[in-house]
């Protein structure tokens, strides 16, 4: 994968590990349906949505797939990690074989578009 430079989401996804492909599919749907206005795009030759800004994106690690938001807080971070996700100061960390946390994402998502608008 780190010869080929993916144009878009899809061809990102396409191109990932297999394991790796329903996380991304997921994350993709959920982004794509909480803010049916972002844009998709690859930057920093990763998936990236915008949205009057950078909104959200998700990159693919060995074992899991990092999702980035800026508005990732200290207590958005706690109740994740209180489910089994590893946080850092604006990435979730979702194993290949956990479920993506829809709920706090959809409201994560929401959050940083609201932001993105002021």
């Amino acid at each position: 994968m780190a010869d080929l430079k993916p144009k878009t989401v899809d061809e990102f996804i396409d191109i990932s590990p297999q394991e790796s492909q329903e996380v991304m599919i997921k994350l993709k749907k959920l982004i794509e349906a909480t803010e049916p206005n972002a844009e998709s795009g690859i930057s920093w030759n990763v998936p990236i949505y915008k949205y009057n800004g950078i909104l959200a994106g998700f990159s693919l690690a060995k074992k899991h797939v990092s999702f980035g938001i800026d508005s990732l807080t200290e207590e958005m971070r706690k109740i994740l990690e209180e489910k089994g996700y590893k946080t850092g100061k604006k990435t979730i960390q979702i194993k290949f074989n956990q479920d993506i946390p829809s709920e706090e994402l959809i409201s994560l998502v929401k959050e940083q578009a609201k932001l993105n608008e002021i």
